[in-house]
């Protein structure tokens, strides 16, 4: 839930965001670290890095589910992954989906490459929510109620794609669906690993950020190799989804992009090429193309379309977490 501290973190982690780019590693967590100490004269928020984990939790339940049922046509813990509270398998709350039930949303692939990809990473998901339950035991927060339908609705309208849109509907459709989740995931990885204090844990959330930046990876490069010119209209989807995100997170530069070109210069000097934005890390600015970073707080509005800080013991809520998160990062 969002209170003060919580509140105090996200304000300097926003605060600190761009300066961080430029830095690296080590300056980078130091900046983090000594931000949180120091924010305008308080002690550092109470937190720990349960509540880092929780909050992670919360955004693979979301994705686990969405791949499961891309794929499989039914939701998680009826392959294998625990959704209740602590060491619980079941009591989590429900998953909406679109008219039909969880089998409507097996996709009718025509692709098998795109198909091929949706499995491994619907089991990969799946693994990362087995890891952080594990992890946390008891500590684990139960999946709070997801919605897969009303959701895509509502940003589709936002991003000003269409009044509604069906991820499930097809292969590139899918692929669409599937940007949402991804460069968020990235990016929020991103944000919290200044934050976690336990090297093993440290270590393994860079781990899931690798893979879930080669799931971003390969949805971008999916979409591109699907619209290569643009004139499928995929590229374009894209760019208004970053935007939109943007627009959510409150971000004042342009670092969100979506799949399209850019020119870039190459050898002989003075000569420029035509590339892909297959890595999304603000390619127009002298980032040496390190993916971004984004706070808790910039998180939650994207994922609940909320861009108003909710008052203290209250949640943010709405598109994706309908109830909001599990968790105090909520």
């Amino acid at each position: 839930m969002a209170n003060l501290e919580t509140q105090q973190v996200d304000e300097v982690i926003v605060n600190s965001r761009r300066k961080m780019l430029a830095l690296g590693g080590a300056a980078l967590a130091g900046i983090a670290f000594a931000g949180v100490k120091l924010a305008e004269g308080q002690s550092a928020p109470a937190y720990t890095d349960a509540d880092i984990l929780n909050f992670a939790l919360n955004l693979e339940y979301l994705e686990a589910q969405f791949y499961s049922l891309a794929t499989s046509g039914t939701t998680i813990d009826n392959l294998g992954s625990g959704i209740g509270p602590g060491t619980n398998k079941f009591d989590g709350a429900a998953v909406i989906t679109k008219p039909g039930g969880p089998s409507a949303c097996v996709v009718p692939w025509t692709l098998p490459a795109i198909q091929a990809y949706a499995t491994e990473t619907a089991s990969e998901e799946r693994h990362h929510v087995n890891f952080l339950r594990a992890n946390l035991g008891s500590a684990a927060v139960a999946q709070p109620t997801l919605d897969l339908y009303n959701s895509f609705n509502t940003l589709a309208g936002v991003a000003g794609i269409a009044s509604t849109f069906d991820p499930f509907a097809n292969d590139l459709d899918f692929l669409v669906g599937a940007y949402i989740f991804e460069d968020v995931g990235v990016t929020a990885y991103s944000g919290a690993a200044p934050l976690i204090t336990t090297p093993a844990y440290l270590a393994a959330a860079a781990g899931i950020l690798g893979v879930e930046a080669y799931h971003a990876g390969l949805i971008r490069t999916s979409i591109f190799i699907a619209d290569p010119d643009g004139k499928a209209g995929l590229q374009g989807y894209t760019q208004q989804i970053s935007a939109t995100r943007m627009k959510l997170d409150g971000s004042s530069t342009v670092d969100d992009i979506g799949v399209g070109f850019q020119t870039v210069s190459v050898e002989p000097a003075n000569t420029t090429n035509g590339a892909a934005t297959i890595v999304d890390a603000q390619t127009g600015s002298p980032n040496y193309s390190k993916t971004y970073s984004r706070s808790t707080t910039q998180v939650l509005q994207i994922v609940t379309g909320s861009v108003n800080i909710p008052a203290a013991g209250a949640k943010y809520m709405g598109v994706f977490f309908p109830n909001g998160l599990n968790g105090l990062f909520s």
